[in-house]
């Protein structure tokens, strides 16, 4: 039974932790070097796109329609960009990362992780020559669905060895009490979030789980100050920022080649002598009997369950399953994928030139980077709760002053005073600052940490696609939106970060300090979920999952 392993698992587990061995060698150094790498990777393609698309050079050669209409001097301020090709541009890696993710699935499943990292990698270096090397719009949006499927197998690499790591958590963070952080971190790669979420302790759980979303916002901040420096180099610029995407591309394949296959994985196909060798190699020692027997027993459990997806609709998983969903939209809601993905367009259509607008974004993705320390450091001593209301309340006051300031001073034509201008970069930036800390690493921390052992990889397999598809759905609308909307576009925002405020302050309970194996009970004392969990699934303090006991 389900329950009986857990027992024996997390009993020998905590016994064993102590008797772990091992040191930081090559193959974490290069695990850790990956993991950068694969999160700034995703960053630099977020802050790409919004450069490029507002190049004279790129527009002439794919969208001259659009290059007409820039140059119109009447020609309305929001409507500028407004063309569904140039849109397609941008959201068709976000599509295609979502399929991807689907179809990547099988090939982790069965081959293993280091595959995944290879064909990420493979895939990202394909899509950024494609794109440097591009002669037509086809040849463009090819490179950008091949970046798509990058991210969809970096994607699924986490959610597999996420399921994994779900059954180790016990153990490992037994290993973060003691001085192992390093061999632990060898172990499993860069899995992320979930991983950043299992392994340290509680009351580190959530800055940890943050630092993915640190390398993420750098990649961005580099690729804002590429684009900065590429706009110069007339007519050709924009391939040069499309292309240096293969450079971390190119380290990320070769990290592929370099790490070993991860010992978990390997004893999860049944070759467990070759994972007890590896493992050996990866730790530096030949006394690591502990942690392999370990393994072998939490591999054991991982297979005893069954129909994860099919677990998460039933009515105790109801809340889990409700910020799985609403946590990646809401996040996607706030606009600021509009502002990441459009900056330097935005800024335009506000009336900046184009190199003031180049900057504005290099400026707010710089303040980006920046804030998300403040959640690191912040978020396990005021809790989640705290920074995504007091951040949310921020991020509305920053849309609204936006719109006003442009539905006064700007109009259809014409362009902001100097002294507006500035006002305007400076609230956006505080609106950048506040997602920064709140709803940006929240979006995701939330919704890893929630869920029961069962459901854990369904989970987030879930929170991946509804982010990815509200990220395809906004990039590909939000032209158009501008040009209908105008100044409105960012009450459209505010109205929208209004309601996730409420929602969260009605429905989202505390997290902070709650370990994992006890979340479930954080759940039956909210004033609204406990009314949807099942009474019977909890007996004089102890609560129940599918047989999986957690202690109360």
């Amino acid at each position: 039974m389900a329950g009986g392993s857990v027992a024996v698992a997390a009993g020998v587990a905590k016994e064993r932790a102590a008797q772990y061995q091992g040191r930081v060698t090559f193959y974490v150094i290069i695990t850790c070097i990956v993991a950068a790498v694969g999160g700034s990777l995703f960053g630099y393609d977020i802050g790409i796109s919004g450069g490029v698309t507002s190049m004279d050079g790129f527009l002439r050669h794919f969208f001259p329609r659009v290059y007409e209409k820039k140059k119109h001097a009447h020609e309305n301020n929001y409507c500028k960009f407004n063309d569904q090709g140039l849109a397609a541009f941008t959201s068709s890696l976000y599509i295609a990362g979502l399929v991807a993710s689907l179809c990547a699935s099988p090939v982790t499943r069965n081959y293993g992780r280091r595959i995944s990292i290879i064909c990420g990698g493979l895939c990202f270096l394909v899509g950024a020559t494609l794109n440097a090397a591009a002669q037509n719009l086809a040849m463009l949006l090819v490179g950008r669905i091949m970046l798509g499927f990058g991210i969809g197998f970096g994607n699924q690499e986490a959610d597999e060895v996420a399921t994994r790591l779900a059954n180790l958590h016990i153990q490992l963070r037994g290993l973060f009490s003691d001085d192992n952080i390093g061999a632990a971190v060898s172990s499993i790669q860069n899995a992320v979030p979930l991983y950043l979420s299992e392994m340290p302790p509680t009351h580190i759980r959530g800055g940890v789980n943050m630092l993915f979303q640190l390398a993420t916002t750098l990649g961005i901040f580099t690729a804002n100050m590429v684009n900065y420096g590429t706009s110069k180099l007339e007519p050709w610029g924009w391939r040069l920022s499309l292309g240096l995407a293969a450079v971390p591309a190119t380290l990320m394949t070769i990290g592929g080649l370099l790490v070993t296959e991860t010992p978990n994985s390997l004893i999860e196909r049944g070759l467990t002598d070759q994972g007890h060798k590896v493992l050996q190699k990866i730790r530096g020692t030949d006394n690591v009997s502990a942690e392999f027997q370990d393994m072998v027993e939490a591999s054991e459990f991982a297979k005893s369950i069954k129909h994860p997806f099919r677990n998460i609709l039933e009515r105790r998983n109801r809340p889990q399953l409700i910020m799985a969903i609403f946590m990646p939209t809401f996040q996607i809601l706030t606009g600021i994928n509009s502002i990441l993905f459009y900056a330097p367009v935005l800024f335009q259509s506000m009336g900046f030139g184009a190199n003031a607008s180049l900057y504005s974004s290099a400026l707010t993705g710089a303040v980006l980077a920046s804030s998300t320390l403040i959640s690191i450091a912040t978020v396990d001593r005021l809790g989640r709760r705290v920074l995504l209301i007091s951040g949310g309340i921020q991020m509305i006051t920053c849309q609204v002053i936006v719109a006003i300031i442009l539905g006064v001073k700007l109009g259809t034509e014409g362009e902001l005073s100097k002294g507006y201008s500035v006002l305007v970069v400076i609230v956006i930036c505080l609106f950048v600052m506040a997602f920064g800390w709140s709803w940006g690493p929240l979006g995701w921390t939330v919704p890893s940490e929630v869920f029961p052992l069962e459901t854990r990889s369904a989970g987030q397999s879930i929170t991946v696609a509804v982010n990815l598809f509200f990220t395809f759905i906004i990039a590909q609308s939000f032209l158009s939106l501008l040009c209908g909307l105008k100044y409105g576009i960012f009450l459209f925002f505010a109205g929208w970060i209004t309601i996730m405020t409420i929602f969260v302050y009605l429905f989202l309970p505390e997290t902070k300090g709650v370990p994992i194996e006890e979340m479930i009970l954080m759940w039956r004392k909210h004033w609204f979920w406990k009314r949807i969990m099942p009474e019977d699934a909890q007996l004089n303090g102890i609560s129940t999952t599918n047989g999986v006991r957690i202690a109360a």
